[in-house]
């Protein structure tokens, strides 16, 4: 077996099992944290009082203007000159779930909308009020809009994720650079992160896909 090839094959075990153990629960913890996150800032934007979707609004600017890196620095190594310390993965994990939960926001806000007006009013004209309507109406036929791009951000997270190695997450690719700072073979290595990164986002495509298909029916 040629030497490159029996780096691959000694080093692959070790950053799948970085993946499944620190890659994918980030990414899918933050997704979910962020669609909670948000589905709340959609709403206050969307039928909040002022005050609310001021500061709705003021973060979804600051979230979605500054770098994502920049914000996951801020968190790990600039709140500890506030008092606030944090252990690396929390810290990693609130970043983008703060992250998730602006575009995602967007995301669920533009779907909310695009449901027609005259759907409002035939909830109400049978005799709904607004979180009836909401609940019942609008939220199922939105779900269908919000799907494919919500989708699209989580296989964005699974690849954004490798952010975290910069404050020192063992994600695979941490552990990537860890393995080429010993062998100083980082062509070899950095290809086959990105190899299972690949492997990683077509799964997740095929999901997507399954999805689509699946609440299309009902659509």
């Amino acid at each position: 077996m040629p030497p490159w090839l029996q780096l691959m094959y000694d080093s692959f075990w070790r950053l799948f099992t970085a993946g499944l153990m620190f890659t994918l629960p980030l990414a899918l913890l933050s997704f979910v944290g962020g669609l909670v996150v948000g589905f709340l800032v959609a709403l206050v934007r969307l039928y909040g009082p002022q005050p609310l979707k001021g500061i709705a609004d003021f973060y979804v600017w600051v979230i979605r203007g500054t770098p994502l890196l920049v914000q996951l620095f801020l968190i790990f190594y600039g709140l500890p000159s506030a008092g606030v310390t944090l252990d690396a993965f929390p810290a990693a994990l609130i970043g983008f779930t703060l992250s998730v939960g602006a575009y995602s926001s967007e995301i669920i806000r533009g779907a909310i909308v695009s449901v027609p007006k005259a759907q409002w009013e035939a909830a109400w004209a049978i005799g709904m009020n607004s979180t009836q309507a909401m609940r019942r109406v609008i939220l199922p036929q939105s779900v269908f809009v919000s799907i494919p791009p919500l989708a699209n951000s989580f296989i964005s997270l699974i690849k954004d994720t490798s952010l975290a190695a910069v404050i020192t997450v063992p994600e695979m690719f941490l552990a990537a650079q860890r393995i080429v700072s010993v062998t100083y073979e980082p062509l070899i290595l950095y290809i086959e992160a990105a190899a299972i990164y690949l492997l990683f986002s077509t799964a997740l495509g095929k999901v997507q896909n399954r999805l689509e298909r699946y609440f299309r029916r009902y659509e």
